[in-house]
């Protein structure tokens, strides 16, 4: 099977990339300016094919499709990272939407067999109701973010085309994932590095956090991109599912685990810069429907994940 990745060199897309390459043949866009560290092993054994798309130009992703003709797709690219969302919200609501119209325009014209997989988020949710938890995919949606509220537009966007043109896609809204090579700005990933500077000595022994009390689900990107996989293959077009562990801790509770991995003596200060002009307060994940239509449930420990994603950062120099 023909799968191309969107964002291949990403976080999540370089995951599915070594998931997907077990069996099948895998095609992934880049940009000009996109770091290939994430997948330089793939690249170096001539694993991956990859292309330079500007997925915002309509005839650049036009000429994308025509190429590859894939079977399957999973549109991983984004802005992602919510506070850049308040700092350019216009940047990544156009980015967001522009990228997947394009691609869905592409495939309704040229391979409209091709499936689709959406990845959006549980910041769409945004403020939760304490009675509302854990949050089912039928919770109203009260976007907090410019983020936000572009993942609830290309969700709307998937199931629209399903509906006008029959387009098999399948949106996923995934809650926190985090593992090996999640970019240092997100909160997981942060901490770790901070942890792995300050044992190398490239830190003085002061972490510094943000906001402590939000509530959080987490699940190891292995696990994210086996369900994404699933998506597509028992998932049901035009249905949204919520991928989640169905657990939370508080990102205090995640901090602690992480020191506990640590031998070093490590001082935690609240730094005001890391605070978000609002943020969700507990976001806890009910995965059931995507399990009863897909068998799929986490597999990895977050104490493992956690414990992978430290050494990870302890493996620069």
């Amino acid at each position: 099977m023909k799968v191309l990745i969107t964002g291949i060199s990403g976080f999540v897309g370089s995951h599915m990339a070594e998931y997907l390459l077990q069996e099948h043949e895998v095609v992934g866009t880049i940009r000009q300016r996109s770091r290939l560290d994430h997948i330089k092993h793939l690249m170096d054994l001539q694993l991956v094919e990859l292309i330079e798309c500007e997925l915002r130009d309509p005839f650049s992703v036009e000429a994308l499709i025509a190429s590859v003709k894939p079977d399957r797709i999973f549109h991983l690219a984004a802005q992602s990272f919510v506070p850049t969302s308040w700092n350019s919200p216009v940047d990544t609501i156009y980015n967001n939407t522009a990228s997947q119209i394009n691609i869905m325009e592409a495939v309704r014209r040229i391979k409209p067999d091709c499936k689709i997989q959406i990845a959006c988020s549980s910041e769409e949710y945004g403020h939760v109701e304490a009675y509302e938890v854990p949050i089912k995919e039928t919770n109203p949606l009260r976007p907090l973010s410019p983020y936000a509220v572009s993942k609830v537009t290309q969700e709307f966007l998937g199931y629209q085309y399903y509906k006008s043109y029959g387009l098999h896609t399948v949106m996923t809204r995934t809650f926190n994932h985090t593992g090996p090579r999640r970019g240092e700005n997100f909160v997981t990933s942060n901490f770790s590095k901070q942890i792995a500077d300050i044992e190398k000595g490239k830190q003085p022994p002061v972490l510094y956090v943000g906001n402590l009390q939000a509530k959080r689900d987490f699940t190891d990107v292995r696990d994210v991109v086996r369900a994404y996989w699933m998506a597509l293959e028992k998932g049901l077009p035009g249905e949204t599912y919520n991928i989640a562990s169905g657990s939370c801790i508080t990102i205090e509770e995640l901090l602690q685990k992480l020191l506990a991995l640590s031998k070093a003596k490590i001082e935690v200060k609240v730094d005001p810069a890391r605070l978000r002009p609002s943020d969700v307060e507990i976001l806890l994940g009910d995965y059931r429907k995507f399990h009863e239509t897909t068998g799929w449930k986490p597999e990895i420990p977050l104490d493992q994940t956690l414990r992978d994603l430290l050494n990870y950062w302890r493996s620069f120099p």
